[in-house]
Formats: C-alpha cells, sequence, structure tokens
C-alpha cells in the first residue's frame, strides 16, 4: 500500500502557532534546569571558571544544533510515513523498505518497540520535572512558599492531564500564544545579558567545547550527562508531528525557538560569569527581583505546555503500536475534524497521569529527578538514528560514504550521552529502564500471544473454501437482509458463518465477510480502501471485502460500507445490515507457549481491551456476538 490521501490542512500560520503550543513545549523549557544542572551534578563538579561556562555553553549549542536542528528537524523529518512521525511509525516505514524475511526485517520492529518503550518512560519524566522546575522558581523569589511546590505541582498535573480529552487542537490554541511569549521572553531576558557582556558569544565556537573535553575529560563527560536536558523533546517533536505537519515545525523551529533558546542560554552563561552564585537557579536570576512572580507564573505555564508535547506524542506512538500489533485495541477519540492525527486515547492518558504523580511524590524536586533523566532520552536517540539510516540506505539508496558522513558524528555524540547517563542509574537512572522495561514486555507479550491466538482460531474455523462448497451442495434457508462477518481473512470461515450455517441452517441473501487491514500508513486514500473478491463465484452472494485503514484512521466499517455503495462495489445498506463478531474467550491452558506469568499478562491485555463494537462503529442493537474459547 503505497498511495495516501493527503490530510487536510488548517492554515500554515495557525500550525505554526499550534506547533510552537504543543511540539516545541518540552524543548523550550529546558532553559529553566539544564544549565542549572549541569552547574550542582555531583556536587558542583562542574567549576563556574570562565574555560569551564564557554565549555559548557559551548557544548549545549552544539549538541541542540546538531541533534535536533540538522538531526531531527533537517533530516528525520523528511523520514515522515505520510506526514506521520515517531519512532514506531519510523520503523514501519523502514521495514517496508528492507528485504521481507531479510535480517533488518525483524530487527527494525524490535527496534522501534525498544525505542517506544523508552519514549514512555520519557513520558513520565517530563511533566514532574517540568513542572517542578518552574514552581521551584517560588524559592528564589520567595523563599517561605517553598514547602507549597509539590502540593501546587500535583493540582498543576492533574488539571493538565483533565484537559487532554478537550484535544490537542483546542490545547495548541490556548497554549500557541503563551508558548510564543514565553519564547519572546527567553529572547530578551537573555539578550540582556549578552548585550552587557557581548564577550559571551564566544562561547558559540566549537573549539572551546574541544577544549574543555580535552582539559577536562572527567568532568566533562559528567557534565554531558546533564547538557543532554538541553535538548530533551527533539524525540517528542518528531512524534508530534503528524498533529501539525513538517512546515509549521521546521518553520516555528528555525524562526522561534532556536533563536531564543540561543539567547538565553548565551544570558545564563554570561550571568553565571558575572555573578558565580546564580549557577544555583541561572534562569530566574536573569529577570529583576520585581518580575520573579510573573516569571514563575509565566514558567508554570510554559512547563504545563511541555508536558503535552510528550502526552501528545504518547498518543501518537500508542496507537500505531496498536495498529502494528503490539498492542490491544485503545479506546482512541478524534479530537479535530482538520487533522486528523490529533487524538486522545484516555487509557494511555490515565496512565500516564499515574505514573507521573507518582515520580512527583517519590521525588519532591527537579533536581532529585534530573538524576532519573537523560537514560530514556538518549537510548530513544541512538534507536533513532539507527532506524533513519536503515532507511536512508534501504528506501533512498544512500551510498556507504553519505551514512558514514551523517551517522558517524551522530553516533559519536549520542553514545557520549548515553555512557555519560549511565552513572545516574543508582541515583534514580534506573527508573526510565524499568518503565522501558514493563513497556517493552507488554507489547512483546502482546504480539507473541496475539500471534498464537490467531494460529488456534484459524485451526478452529477450518478453510472457507471447502465451507463454500458445502452450502452449494448443501442448500440452507435463505433470510432476506445483509449479514456483515468481520473477520481477520478470507482463509477460513468467520465461527458466526458456521455456525449459523451448520446449526441454525439459514443464511443470509447478501453475505459479507469483511477483513480489516491496518497498513503502514497513516491514511489510506478513499480509492484504495476496497479490495472486492467473490471468492471463485460471483452469483453466490457470498463475498469478501478487505478494508484497509491507516494506523492514524478510526476504523469505521459502516462508514466505509457506505463508500463501497457509493462506488458501486456492493449494494449494501450498512443502515440496515446486520454485523456478526466472532468473539473469542480466552483461557490459560497447559501448552508451553508462553511462560505462565506471560500467559497472565496477554489475557489480562485481552481482557481490557476496547470493544469491538464500539472500535468498529458498529450499531450495537444489529450487531451478533457469536465465539468460542480458546486457550493459550
Amino acid at each position: 500500500m503505497t498511495s495516501t490521501s493527503r490530510r487536510p490542512h488548517a492554515g500554515l500560520a495557525a500550525l505554526t502557532v499550534g506547533a510552537l503550543g504543543v511540539v516545541f513545549g518540552d524543548i523550550g523549557t529546558s532553559p529553566l534546569y539544564a544549565l542549572q544542572t549541569v552547574f550542582s551534578i555531583d556536587h558542583n563538579m562542574v567549576a563556574t571558571t570562565p574555560g569551564d561556562v564557554f565549555g559548557v555553553i559551548s557544548l549545549v549549542f552544539w549538541s541542540v544544533t546538531l541533534i535536533v536542528s540538522v538531526k531531527y528537524v533537517v533530516f528525520i523529518l523528511r523520514a515522515d510515513n505520510d506526514g506521520e512521525g515517531g519512532v514506531m511509525a519510523l520503523a514501519a516505514l523502514a521495514r517496508t523498505a528492507v528485504r521481507p524475511g531479510g535480517r533488518r526485517f525483524g530487527l527494525v520492529m524490535l527496534l522501534g518497540v525498544l525505542g517506544a518503550s523508552l519514549f514512555y518512560g520519557d513520558s513520565v519524566i517530563t511533566p514532574a520535572i517540568s513542572v517542578m522546575s518552574a514552581i521551584e522558581g517560588l524559592g528564589v523569589s520567595s523563599p517561605g512558599v517553598a514547602h507549597l511546590v509539590v502540593p501546587v505541582g500535583a493540582v498543576i498535573i492533574t488539571l493538565l492531564f483533565a484537559g487532554q480529552r478537550f484535544g490537542t487542537e483546542l490545547v495548541g490554541r490556548f497554549f500557541g500564544p503563551i508558548m510564543a511569549l514565553w519564547f519572546a521572553v527567553l529572547a530578551v531576558l537573555g539578550g540582556a545579558q549578552v548585550v552587557r557582556d557581548p564577550s559571551v558569544i564566544a562561547g558559540l565556537s566549537p573549539h572551546y567545547a574541544v577544549l574543555f573535553v580535552v582539559e577536562h575529560p572527567v568532568v566533562a563527560f559528567v557534565a554531558m550527562g546533564a547538557v543532554v536536558l538541553s535538548i530533551t523533546g527533539a524525540e517528542a517533536l518528531y512524534a508530534d508531528m503528524g498533529h501539525f505537519g513538517r512546515a509549521p515545525i521546521r518553520r516555528g523551529w528555525f524562526l522561534v525557538v532556536f533563536p531564543a533558546l540561543t539567547l538565553n542560554y548565551l544570558g545564563q552563561g554570561a550571568l553565571i560569569l558575572k555573578d558565580p552564585s546564580t549557577a544555583e537557579s541561572p534562569f530566574f536570576h536573569l529577570a529583576p527581583d520585581a518580575l520573579g512572580i510573573p516569571l514563575v507564573v509565566l514558567s508554570t505555564a510554559a512547563t504545563i505546555i511541555a508536558s503535552q508535547a510528550v502526552i501528545s506524542g504518547a498518543y501518537s506512538v500508542s496507537r500505531q503500536a496498536e495498529r502494528l500489533g503490539y498492542l490491544p485495541r485503545l479506546t482512541v477519540r478524534q479530537t479535530s475534524h482538520r487533522e486528523r492525527g490529533q487524538i486522545y486515547v484516555p487509557a494511555v492518558n490515565w496512565t500516564l497521569y499515574v505514573g507521573v504523580m507518582a515520580l512527583l511524590l517519590l521525588f519532591g524536586s527537579s533536581e532529585r529527578l534530573a538524576t532519573a533523566y537523560g537514560l530514556a532520552v538518549t537510548g530513544t536517540f541512538l534507536i533513532t538514528t539507527t532506524l533513519f539510516l536503515i532507511h536512508a540506505q534501504a528506501a533512498w539508496g544512500w551510498s556507504r560514504r553519505r551514512l558514514l558522513l551523517l551517522g558517524i558524528p551522530l553516533a559519536a555524540l549520542e553514545l557520549t550521552y548515553f555512557a555519560a547517563n549511565l552513572t545516574k542509574i543508582t541515583h534514580g537512572g534506573w527508573l526510565p529502564l524499568v518503565i522501558a522495561t514493563l513497556v517493552a514486555t507488554v507489547m512483546l507479550t502482546w504480539q507473541r500471544g496475539r500471534g498464537i491466538v490467531t494460529d488456534r482460531r484459524i485451526e478452529m474455523e477450518g478453510p472457507l473454501d471447502p465451507f463454500i462448497e458445502w452450502l452449494h451442495t448443501n442448500p440452507v434457508d435463505k433470510v432476506p437482509g445483509t449479514a456483515v462477518f468481520l473477520h481477520p481473512g478470507k482463509l477460513s470461515t468467520p465461527l458466526a458463518l458456521r455456525e449459523n450455517a451448520t446449526f441454525n441452517h439459514v443464511i443470509h441473501e447478501l453475505v459479507l465477510i469483511v477483513s480489516i487491514s491496518s497498513e503502514n500508513v497513516p491514511f489510506v486514500d478513499d480509492a484504495e480502501r476496497i479490495e472486492l473478491d467473490h471468492l471463485g463465484d460471483p452469483y453466490d452472494a457470498i463475498t469478501h471485502l478487505t478494508l484497509r485503514f491507516g494506523f492514524q484512521e478510526e476504523q469505521d466499517v459502516p462508514r466505509a460500507l457506505a463508500l463501497c455503495r457509493r462506488q458501486e462495489i456492493v449494494d449494501v445498506d450498512p443502515d440496515t445490515a446486520y454485523y456478526f463478531l466472532s468473539r473469542i474467550s480466552l483461557e490459560r491452558g497447559a501448552a508451553t507457549t508462553m511462560p505462565p506469568w506471560r500467559k497472565r499478562l496477554f489475557l489480562a491485555l485481552a481482557h481490557n481491551a476496547a470493544s469491538p463494537t464500539g472500535y468498529f462503529k458498529l450499531p450495537e442493537d444489529r450487531t451478533v456476538s457469536m465465539g468460542a474459547t480458546v486457550s493459550i
């Protein structure tokens, strides 16, 4: 499936403003805690001397330039799966380009699962550290209210997750102007310090980063573990591409976000050089005392928005994983009539909320949370780079020289980040790894169990062709109307159809066996939505239809059947047809197909999957379920 429909878009300017409010929130609030963490890490190992300050500023600037501007905005955004981004979409895209059955065929989806799992770890930590770092600004301007930081943070996070059901379109429209103001404030605060000390601009030279590493290799290595905080949010930027599109993201980055971040980091560096004591909270010390409280309020608003970037990304990644067979059916709500990528997934939303609140209460401060940050981000960076290079070679025909020119610098930088963050494992870095391990276990268990159930179900159903031949030689009573049997394929017989014919001895005048095909693209063009197969006899009123959906589309069966009628493929009225579901009841058996604990996990996931009636938008009063029991 290669042809897909073009997604409807709002105006570019409106989408760019919306992208400021959703896509760039995470990376846009990094100045709140990035340099503060660098100069406090390991009991102030990084000094506030000119050499260290210029070295850190250079590392931050070139990290943002190489990882975000070059890797993600210039290259990774090109690897969109029909407008959709994220590590699972990239893995699905790469898989369509490599040789089926080859060594890389299975590898790319395994990397996609691992990358998505690490992204969930990041999605839990980001809201907690972002909100906490902003509210802690109260300690600078009003030390007497520092004890309120955690309760206020809990209230803000609760309101944020409760508001997700209104959708990213409304969130982006509301948050976009606030983030535009935020980036303006970043630029003004930082620019004012740069004007007072223009010499800090020299910190943009890469030779300061090189000198820092050569003269203080151990200190620089430790600093790299915190410098990575300046680029957190880059993966969310890619995962959120389906919400707004490539052009608004690129325009927002190069025209607004990148210049504002650069000025602010330069300003913080200039301030630390002037007064080393401000290194404990350089961002808030940029503002005059009279503006302390307003800045805390704006920062808090910005960090709430920062959380939106990873939350929206988690929705997209979850839906992609579900459609690719790594998660059970999820209840997904479309939140925009114009942008089909804008969705709300209640199960993911409230699972993230529980995780974020647990972290907030467990760690209690952004400084402690920073020790847990980094591993998930850097691990995802490495996986995304690997998948992109595989895709570039397989789909775009990149030469080995071109792959090495991009891959070697990125790998060297990202491996350094990853190694530096390994030192945090015993200080909280284990947390994102535990989250990622749990998510990967769930996804791989579901994929394995789903395969086992499919094989067992096919054995029970028996082949379809002999069943149709049996109907030809053993006529049964025909009842008026249309029966639609939802079924995974056309090789086996729907259990509900077999039961109706062999035990009830009836069959409807028109029988449609409908299979849903989830494609490795986000959206499928209506011209390629439906495939008709008369199963060898166009006159026996038994027809097979394949309905193709992209992994970002609602699988609305009645709507697809209405399209089938409009295109004059089959004369079916979805408003009068009866829908039959072959429901499979699962039970744990003695077979050694999976360890007992994985069987229990699979059964729990299956039990909590979304109802197929609602998932496929079937009318409840005309939907019949008939099933059997499968042992795993």
